[in-house]
């Protein structure tokens, strides 16, 4: 294999309407922004100059204020360049190292080059070692555009296409603007497997490049028109604020703080107070970043799939296809509870190393802080995607993807605070209470169309949605304690994440019918999910029929099949070893 530009390439495969993603997406080779090398070797070019500035100093004030330089340093090597009479020489050299750095930062950006085809997005960069990277289209978990506070300034953004993995992203920095969000929609329409060409809305901004960039910074962060959203929730930036003052950190903080007080109180001993300090430095940074980076928070329903974006002076947005998400959680800190308050996190399928990403917020957050109305609006806009299809088929339409997952966005807003069996839960039993005390009544899960949802927590309250088709395996566990109360745990596996779907001190045979409801369901649904390719509907397996709101049936084969496989002995029996005495997941409780 060559990596030379120059090298004859084979004519790219084509899915899709590739001639419509042209032109980069038409399967040629295409280089980033020329102003890529500045923005990414900028950085070391300033801190030379800040340097030198700094030693300029004092001789500068001398200029222009005779007598107020401050006292010369010995060993300071501006004034030693400039007693010695090598000025000239010292300026040639920096002249030569510009030289240097510009044409080394010019030659990796024509060395760096991305091609996009109907299959996959390549890049290969590097001039001494050279990387080759590919994504394969029908994979990408993620799109997303973030621009920092100095790249904005020049009208170009970072691109980033998330890839399952460690270390898996591929990024592309930099891009235009305006580029960047014509290639993330158009490799969003590949990716799709979508037929009917779309022409981007994205256009140069008139009255000049200065106009352009006072535009994009007044601009709303969110364009519904532009990226065809039918749903937009916003997050208020008043209740943001007091989310984070009734944080954990701030009680850790005010709890440090009133240690500080009450051993000055005690010992006398002032000097604790310059402790303080740090600790309130940091914890004002902390504050002022993550409320600078949280607001203007958007979440919207697009045909593409959810796209989250937040920022005020640096922005980011990213667009999730449809079942990218792995696992959902609604979440309650007790600090919450009397404003009704609630965050929504997910698992993605995504892992980027080596510094790839910064924008982890937007990789697990989905709505930071929002009533339960806006957690039923943003459930609303990401449950379709998830149990849709394994509710309706892989074919139906977004109309009746939402009346077919209507019953799960309804069960999981009444069971945000319920407790025991209402909403028809399976809760711990009573002598769970040994092991969860305060929660035991609402520790419990159950089953709606296309998921699985666990209610876990007393005093943290949450409520975990798992898509069937995302199920990567379930797990049934029982420790010494548990096995002396008739308990076991339950796990059901999903990519890595802030989200863990594990609910523990259920009664052994409820334990069991999850595991063994958890598994049929999720084979099912799996078979009926095509949301790899979300929009191509000759590709749509044929419609099979999930529902799980009803009993599972035990017959000749697995789940009550007759084409099934045969069913194992220990479920119609006494249970596998050490589950003796547990019915099988048919039996009637």
């Amino acid at each position: 294999m060559t990596f030379r530009p120059d090298a004859p390439l084979p004519a790219p495969p084509r899915k899709g309407d590739a001639v419509a993603a042209a032109p980069l997406t038409d399967g040629e080779w295409h280089r980033l922004h020329p102003l890529t090398p500045l923005l990414k070797g900028g950085i070391f070019l300033v801190v030379i100059l800040g340097y030198v500035l700094n030693n300029l100093r004092d001789q500068i004030v001398e200029v222009f204020i005779p007598g107020e330089g401050g006292p010369q340093e010995d060993g300071d090597p501006v004034r030693y360049v400039y007693e010695h009479g090598v000025v000239g020489w010292v300026l040639l050299g920096v002249v030569v190292l510009l030289l240097v750095l510009l044409g080394l930062f010019t030659l990796s950006w024509r060395m760096h080059e991305f091609r996009v085809t109907g299959e996959i997005v390549e890049v290969r960069s590097g001039v001494v070692f050279r990387t080759h990277r590919k994504a394969r289209l029908d994979r990408i978990q993620g799109i997303n555009i973030s621009r920092p506070l100095v790249p904005r300034l020049f009208g170009t953004a970072k691109l980033e296409i998330a890839q399952a993995g460690n270390d898996a992203n591929v990024q592309l920095a930099y891009l235009g603007a305006k580029a960047a969000d014509d290639l993330r929609q158009r490799i969003l329409v590949l990716a799709s497997g979508a037929k009917d060409p779309e022409q981007s809305r994205s256009a140069a901004a008139a009255g000049g490049v200065f106009q352009g960039r006072v535009d994009d910074f007044l601009a709303p962060e969110l364009d519904p028109e532009a990226v065809h959203a039918t749903r937009v929730v916003r997050v208020h930036p008043g209740r943001l604020i007091a989310s984070m003052l009734l944080s954990g950190t701030t009680v850790v903080i005010l709890l440090l703080v009133v240690a500080i007080i009450v051993s000055i109180s005690l010992t006398g001993q002032y000097f604790l107070l310059v402790s303080l300090f740090p600790a309130v430095i940091g914890a004002g940074g902390y504050y002022v970043r993550k409320f600078s980076k949280s607001l203007r928070y958007t979440i919207a329903e697009t045909r593409d799939g959810i796209r989250i974006g937040f920022g005020l002076f640096s922005t980011s947005n990213e667009t999730l296809p449809p079942g990218r998400i792995h696992a959902v959680s609604v979440a309650q800190p007790l600090l919450w509870r009397p404003f009704g308050w609630w965050d929504v996190r997910i698992n993605r399928a995504t892992n980027a190393g080596n510094g790839a990403s910064t924008n982890q917020q937007v990789s697990s957050i989905v709505l930071p802080v929002g009533t339960a109305a806006d957690v039923r609006q943003v459930l609303e806009i990401i449950l379709p995607e998830l149990v849709g299809s394994a509710v309706v088929g892989p074919a139906a339409s977004m109309e009746r993807l939402r009346e077919g997952s209507a019953e799960a966005v309804g069960v999981v807003d009444d069971s945000l605070t319920t407790t025991g069996d209402r909403g028809g839960f399976v809760h711990s039993p009573r002598r769970g209470r040994w092991l969860r005390p305060f929660s035991a009544s609402r520790n419990g899960y159950r089953f709606v169309p296309g998921a699985v949802l666990l209610r876990l927590g007393a005093v943290w309250r949450s409520l975990v949605v798992v898509p069937l088709p995302r199920v990567q395996s379930v797990k049934v566990t029982q420790g010494p304690v548990e096995r002396a109360l008739r308990l076991a745990s339950v796990h059901v596996h999903t990519v890595s994440g802030p989200v863990s779907a594990r609910v523990g001190a259920l009664d052994a045979g409820d334990a069991q019918r999850l595991w063994s409801g958890t598994t049929e369901r999720a084979v099912e649904a799996a078979a009926a999910d095509t949301t790899h390719r979300w929009r191509d509907g000759q590709e749509a397996r044929p419609t099979t029929d999930t529902s799980a709101s009803g009993p599972l049936v035990a017959g000749p084969g697995w789940g009550g099949r007759p084409d099934g496989p045969p069913t194992p002995a220990w479920l119609t029996q006494d249970g596998p070893p050490d589950w003796r005495g547990v019915p099988w997941p048919g039996a009637v409780r």
